[in-house]
């Protein structure tokens, strides 16, 4: 993720935020079953499914950048 392309975009507004509790498994499976699955995943999939997940990526990506420019900082220091 470009965390200089982030700077570029438009004000995004919250309108409002929901609780969707949900479990992530690590699974096993040959890779035909992967790429089914994929498939299903991706023809299930909305643009705002999309959107949120750029978005999580996003704010990840630069608190991870944050972390990284403090700890170069604490070893400038």
């Amino acid at each position: 993720m470009d965390i200089e392309k982030i700077k570029d975009l438009p004000l995004i507004k919250i309108l409002e935020e929901r609780e969707i509790p949900y479990i992530e498994w690590d699974l096993e499976m040959e890779d035909d079953t992967h790429a089914m699955l994929v498939k299903w995943g991706k023809e299930g999939a909305t643009d705002d499914d999309f959107v949120n997940i750029a978005v999580r990526e996003g704010l990840k990506a630069f608190v991870e950048s944050r972390e990284e420019e403090e700890k170069s900082d604490e070893d400038n220091d």
